[in-house]
């Protein structure tokens, strides 16, 4: 039996299958521009996979404050119309089958834990550093999800005073910073080609880089002494810079020299599945949800 899995972004809708342990036949759509034309793409999707596939239920990957138990997302996301409706009721009804759903970064959180970089652990943060900061909570292999189903809005803290952790640690903005330091506009130059110009030698990217990753090791070293994680596992495109994982370790590992507190194993990991996070995630939650096994 298999599980036909959507992870619902603003500008693209990907989907897989999953069977026999393994995510095949990825794809993507539009993200179409009404509810109706969404339930319409989802379905023929559904209506093309099933001719191949025994599909025994949906999984969801959807942005927004995600209420797992009404089956309802509130909150805002660049997906304007899926919010404050049951949307898992609806498309229990145009699939014929059990649909569950999951916030994105829960998901990313999940495929993880289950089978990625965090296999086993159950006390992890995962943290997505993207244009913002975001993330998940799993305390004893649950996701915590808070009373304001705001568990694991890290990018919200406030880090110096003034500026909040997205605003401060994430590559977006370090490259802004650094446009506004040269005096061009802001969107001229990308956090990559920040990193490229450091590793050529130029003071002034170095300078920004470094800002970065103290700003998001602080955070980090912050976000440890809240549930105390056997991991921080690292998503989002920047995951994958090779230098970024030793240089927060380095600046973690200083902060508890000073604070005394060599003692602390504090684990920074970068996330396994990248782009395909969200879908897998989608059906280890599906499995929970709906007692699939």
């Amino acid at each position: 039996m298999a599980i036909l899995a959507f992870d619902m972004g603003g500008s693209a809708v990907k989907y897989g299958i999953w069977n026999h342990d393994t995510l095949e036949m990825t794809d993507q759509f539009k993200t179409p521009a009404t509810w109706d034309e969404m339930k319409d793409s989802l379905n023929q999707t559904y209506q093309n996979l099933k001719i191949t596939y025994d599909i025994s239920g949906i999984a969801l990957s959807a942005p927004g404050s995600v209420d797992v138990a009404k089956g309802v997302i509130g909150g805002i996301s660049a997906i304007e119309y899926i919010h404050h409706f049951p949307i898992v009721e609806d498309l229990e009804s145009v699939f014929g089958l059990p649909v569950s759903i999951d916030n994105d970064a829960n998901c990313a959180a999940l495929a993880e834990t289950w089978k990625g970089v965090a296999r086993g652990e159950s006390n992890v943060l995962f943290v997505v550093v993207g244009t913002g900061i975001g993330g998940a909570v799993i305390v004893d292999g649950e996701i915590q999800r808070g009373h304001n189903l705001f568990g694991g809005e890290f990018g919200c803290m406030i880090l110096d005073g003034k500026q909040s952790f997205s605003m401060l640690g994430t590559a977006v903005h370090m490259a802004e910073r650094y446009a506004r330091r040269l005096g061009i506009p802001e969107d001229s130059i990308t956090g990559a080609e920040v990193f490229d110009r450091a590793k050529a030698g130029d003071a002034l990217a170095i300078d920004e880089v470094n800002n970065f990753y103290d700003y998001l090791a602080l955070g980090l070293y912050n976000l440890q002494f809240t549930t105390d994680p056997s991991s921080i596992i690292i998503g989002g495109g920047v995951s994958q810079n090779p230098d970024l994982i030793p240089a927060v370790t380095t600046r973690i590992q200083d902060m508890l020299s000073n604070a005394g507190l060599e003692s602390v194993d504090v684990s920074v990991k970068a996330c396994h599945f990248l782009n395909d996070a969200n879908l897998v995630g989608a059906v280890a939650a599906f499995q929970t949800q709906k007692g699939a096994q």
